[in-house]
């Protein structure tokens, strides 16, 4: 691992080549925050994905694709006279020391539950903090994500179950109306009941500690492997998988499934 005195000289190194690009790279001297937007919103997704599938070297080069347009921003806004690259990690360094008292100052948190707990509450009191409870939930954030983020937040402030069993009623009451809907036929309302349910679904998992976007991943690439199995075993068939019967097709699913229990 590195010093930090080499930690510092690769950021400078780094900040170096950016204002360099900036400055003589027709493209990069052509860029905006809108034009940029777009690209670091994939980039972020692409660091996900290395996370999921735990790769180092990956997760590496993300970071650093990420960390570029960290620094591209800044220095946008630099140029504009608004803030630099200094004001942005004073700022979070500033908001870090407030937001836990624990560690820099005298309050007491034993517990992970009761550090977030006090993140909320100081959120709410911070000059340029949230005005609501919920209004530091980002708009654009994946509805699924944004679900588990809402209901985190609740909870911080005392709104949740008093026993995370009773979410299951719950669960059971949007499932029932869920069907009322589509017996019905009403697609409108059943879309919103779908809604529903997925929503105390995702409570569920949150109660009983289940990140709720892992567990649908994890479920995506046991499909993905799944139906790439199923497709090359029918392949080497000689075979088309729209002229395989539903039954067939199952049957190399289930054995699928039998070769991933032997992993």
């Amino acid at each position: 691992m590195h010093t930090r005195e080499e930690k510092m000289e690769a950021f400078g190194r780094f900040l170096d080549i950016l204002d360099e690009l900036r400055e003589k790279c027709p493209w990069d001297r052509k860029q905006t925050n809108d034009s940029l937007r777009s690209n670091t919103i994939e980039e972020t997704y692409e660091l996900c994905d290395a996370l999921v599938r735990n790769d180092s070297n990956d997760i590496c080069k993300e970071l650093g694709d990420v960390l570029l347009h960290i620094g591209f921003y800044a220095r946008i806004a630099s140029e504009k006279g608004e803030f630099d690259v200094a004001d942005v990690c004073d700022r979070l360094c500033e908001k870090l020391i407030y937001r836990h008292p624990h560690v820099f100052g005298d309050t007491k948190a034993d517990t992970a539950g009761q550090v977030m707990q006090n993140w909320e509450q100081l959120k709410l009191h911070e000059k340029d903090g949230n005005k609501s409870v919920l209004s530091g939930v980002p708009a654009a954030l994946p509805a699924l994500i944004k679900a588990y983020r809402i209901q985190d937040k609740a909870r911080n402030v005392g709104f949740d179950w008093t026993k995370r069993e009773e979410v299951w009623g719950k669960v059971q009451e949007e499932f029932q109306e869920l069907q009322a809907e589509i017996a019905d036929m009403d697609a409108d309302k059943a879309e919103g009941e779908f809604g529903d349910l997925f929503f105390s679904l995702i409570n569920a998992a949150r109660l009983y500690k289940i990140n709720p976007e892992n567990a649908l991943e994890r479920t995506n690439r046991k499909f993905i492997n799944r139906f790439n199995y199923l497709e090359a075993h029918t392949i080497k068939q000689g075979r088309n998988l729209k002229d395989m019967t539903l039954d067939e097709m199952d049957s190399i699913w289930e054995e699928a499934k039998k070769n991933e229990e032997k992993l």
